[in-house]
């Protein structure tokens, strides 16, 4: 006797959200078809050849009813579905619909995977956003494939039941042999962000003190040199002091990639910050995102890490000019004709450039050959509002051969730095907590907060009233410099903000004014 409707749970993701998705199998007597509906696309309406030849391969026949009618929803039908994530839910469907098997209790469960012919599981992305969901939707088990299991487990909050083969999915319902359910692991930081040390590089000291104020803070920067002086260098390095991810910022990252499909069994999950270096050809979908099936891009990648964007002005327009709304707001709305979605991009930006197009305007030793027209179009390609948000921008000079000789490599800067910076952040997550704010840095303060959390001394008011007086400032820039003054603050440890900070700050945006 068959049970002739069965309904399962399976996920849809739409950018890094996970949806419930109803899998309603019916079998019924009529001419043999198998028909998938729901607007399923080409890997979902495969499903059926890969869910049939599974089956005949662990020794499971058909009904002996062999005119038999499969009909497959995937609700809600106005959800486009794609990916092979369903083919593990419509192959217990069909056994339950066809009383094959006797599985119960299928209502809490939600079931993941993609069969392989011979009926072992392979593994799917977007995993973690799926029982991320599950645990805010009152979903107990989650079944899915081995390889899938660390990554699901970084949740905590959901029984993870990992199978290697639809035969154990089917004992472990069954009852006749459990599979044991997945331990959650201590989440350990990573120590380093980078195999580059901020120690290693010889001399550059103002761009040093730079990159201790921008870690600090969490500010974006721009450094501006002739080639060869460490610029790039300096970036990679920069991810070698910067704080450990937390817990709850690995799970926001790991996010992104997951439903990037960059996680794997060796690497279920991100320890340590991201560190993105797109080429400049690269399109503005694989920055933002987008796509036909909608995927984070390079930003979103780099969430709560850093965005290294090299040979700046390079950059397509089109690509620059996607940066403002991120850059200000931490996030990214990809609209489509299907509809629109946001992906988080809270990153911090490192760029560098050169002064010009060959690259040796302003130094001393090698003469510029560029036109005054070069000079202006290539300088042109980064407009005022995107410079305006970037809050620190330094010129890294060419070192001589004397000071690459007579410099030392330091261990002990490193640590320095990376302490320095630990206790900034303390200061600015004890205030922050103290005021009920969300943000994690000083740079995520919107305007009303800065002016509730950043006290300035006498001294500072007027020469803050004297930069807004005589320079181009814009609002934007005068909280940009309120922030890094702040920042600069947290450093020296003061509670309040004095004018020497202020004017620090203000030099650091003397190149946009």
């Amino acid at each position: 006797m068959t049970r002739d409707l069965a309904r399962i749970h399976s996920a849809e993701l739409e950018g890094i959200d996970a949806k419930l998705i109803t899998i309603e199998v019916d079998v019924s007597v009529g001419l043999h078809c198998f028909t998938i509906v729901g607007l399923a696309d080409k890997a979902v309406s495969e499903a059926k050849e890969r869910v049939n030849s599974a089956l005949k391969n662990i020794g499971v026949r058909p009904p002996a009813q062999e005119n038999r009618r499969i009909t497959v929803n995937l609700a809600p039908a106005d959800i486009q579905k794609a990916g092979s994530q369903y083919d593990l839910g419509i192959a217990i469907g069909y056994l339950a619909a066809a009383g094959m098997s006797k599985v119960a209790d299928l209502e809490n469960k939600i079931f993941l995977g993609e069969l392989a012919l011979d009926g072992s599981l392979r593994p799917v992305r977007g995993v973690l956003n799926i029982v991320h969901m599950a645990s805010r939707s009152g979903i107990t088990e989650v079944i899915l494939p081995e390889e899938n299991a660390e990554e699901a487990s970084l949740v905590g909050e959901v029984s993870v039941f990992p199978a290697k083969n639809l035969s154990e999915v089917l004992d472990h319902l069954e009852n006749r042999k459990l599979i044991p359910p997945s331990l959650s692991k201590e989440f350990i930081g990573s120590l380093r962000n980078s195999e580059f040390d901020i120690g290693d590089i010889k001399g550059q000291a103002s761009a040093k003190r730079a990159l201790l104020i921008a870690a600090s803070g969490g500010h974006n920067l721009l450094m501006v040199g002739p080639p060869g002086s460490g610029k790039t260098a300096l970036a990679k390095a920069f991810a070698s002091i910067l704080p450990p991810l937390t817990i709850d910022e690995s799970v926001e990252v790991s996010k992104n990639w997951s439903a990037a499909g960059l996680l794997s069994s060796e690497n279920p999950y991100l320890k340590g910050r991201p560190f993105r270096e797109p080429h400049h050809t690269a399109s503005l979908v694989s920055i933002v995102g987008g796509g036909t099936n909608p995927r984070p891009g390079e930003i979103s990648l780099a969430h709560r890490g850093v965005l290294f964007m090299d040979e700046f002005p390079e950059f397509h327009r089109d690509v620059l000019e996607s940066l403002r709304q991120p850059l200000e707001s931490g996030e990214i709305s990809v609209s489509r004709a299907k509809g629109s979605l946001l992906f988080p991009a809270r990153f911090q930006l490192i760029a560098a450039m050169n002064p010009c197009p060959c690259g040796f305007y302003g130094d001393p030793d090698t003469e510029c050959r560029c036109s005054a027209s070069e000079m202006f179009r290539y300088q042109k390609k980064l407009s005022g509002p995107l410079l305006d948000r970037i809050d620190i921008q330094i010129t890294v000079p060419r070192m001589k051969i004397s000071e690459l000789r007579s410099a030392q490599r330091t261990n002990e800067e490193s640590r320095d730095l990376t302490q320095k910076i630990e206790e900034a952040r303390s200061m600015q997550k004890e205030r922050h907590d103290r005021l009920g704010l969300k943000a994690v840095s000083t740079s995520e303060l919107n305007s009303r907060e800065c002016d509730e959390t950043i006290a300035l001394d006498k001294d500072a008011d007027d020469f803050l009233k004297k930069i807004f007086d005589r320079s181009p400032l814009s609002a934007r820039g005068y909280y940009r410099l309120l922030k890094v003054g702040r920042t600069i603050a947290d450093l020296d440890g003061s509670d309040t903000v004095s004018s020497a900070h202020l004017a620090e700050a203000f030099q650091y945006r003397i190149r946009n004014n």
